[in-house]
């Protein structure tokens, strides 16, 4: 890898939320945070016959926040990158939201299509954890869909993409956020069938370990400290937790009906208290389907695998 002083502003416009890491490459080859943000917007939640749209409130909302992101990039005097996941690339409207994000506050928004989006995942988890010499499975639940990255020493098996997300989902089967025995059946269902879907998907190809990244399975990982720790965790990057042990934060979590009861719960931040329950079925579904006994969180994911993948393309410097 090149090392190159240069900063880079990664921007993800999920569907449950946008991020802004800014970060440079240290000479180890690991990265440096300058800044990070996180603001909670929900895109593409008005629904018509033919899809979802992003309402002029959100894009409103978009603006205002890629603004800040930009004010706060250029401090740090960071290159932009930006892409935008599932809410967007699925909107009816998104040719005009990103033109117009363009417009207002010059930041060019990339859809990327889900096997990118898992790549670019895999990307930031093998620059965290020791993937080199391991048959990995890498799985990252997000608000509109979850990737599935199989690889062998860092090389590949699968990367694919479902359109299974605690957000999606939560829309589809928990009216107003809350859980019922049956809604849970039919999600696990809908989970379960969605992802045998997908023929690229090989269930008895052989990994070392399983890695998870991002919000629903860092959940499982602070709810699993705090049973036993007062003090506040420093960093979740190679935090495990085995199959069994998530049985119980599973059926502990499940039993608490509403997004109140949920966010008492120490570990669960209160803005994803209205959404957990369906990563957590869709974490479960996963752990079943591959057979996982455990599972290792990485640090990094989508924005830092931005990271290294802009600084390794020579052509932006």
């Amino acid at each position: 890898m090149r090392i190159s002083p240069v900063r880079i502003a990664a921007i993800d416009l999920g569907t449950n939320s946008f991020h802004l890491f800014i970060a440079k490459l240290k000479t180890n080859g690991k990265l440096k945070l300058l800044e990070r943000q996180r603001e909670l917007i929900r895109l593409g939640s008005l629904q018509l016959p033919d899809g979802n749209i992003i309402t002029r409130d959100e894009i409103d909302k978009a603006i205002q926040i890629l603004k800040n992101f930009k004010t706060l990039a250029a401090y740090h005097s960071s290159r932009i990158r930006a892409v935008a996941t599932s809410a967007v690339r699925e909107a009816i409207n998104h040719k005009e939201f990103i033109n117009e994000i363009f417009k207002t506050t010059g930041i060019l928004v990339e859809p990327i299509e889900g096997k990118v989006e898992g790549t670019l995942i895999f990307n930031g988890v093998k620059n965290a954890l020791p993937t080199k010499d391991n048959n990995v499975l890498c799985i990252d639940i997000g608000g509109g869909s979850t990737e599935f990255v199989l690889a062998e020493k860092d090389e590949p098996v699968f990367t694919e993409s479902i359109k299974i997300g605690a957000v999606r989902l939560m829309k589809k089967y928990f009216q107003d956020s809350i859980i019922t025995d049956a809604a849970i059946e039919q999600c696990s269902i809908d989970v379960e069938k969605q992802i045998k879907q997908n023929n690229n998907i090989i269930y008895e190809h052989p990994f070392d370990f399983a890695i998870g990244t991002s919000g629903t399975i860092a959940t499982v990982c602070l709810i699993k400290y705090y049973q036993y720790n007062t003090k506040k965790m420093n960093s979740l990057n190679g935090f495990s937790f085995s199959a069994e042990q998530f049985e119980e934060i599973y059926e502990r979590v499940m039993n608490l009906k509403t997004p109140q009861e949920r966010s008492k719960v120490i570990g669960i931040d209160s803005i994803r208290a209205d959404i957990i329950p369906a990563g957590f079925i869709i974490l479960k579904k996963s752990f079943e389907l591959f057979k996982i006994k455990k599972m290792v969180f990485s640090g990094y994911a989508l924005r830092e695998g931005m990271v290294y993948d802009s600084i390794n393309k020579s052509n932006l410097f």
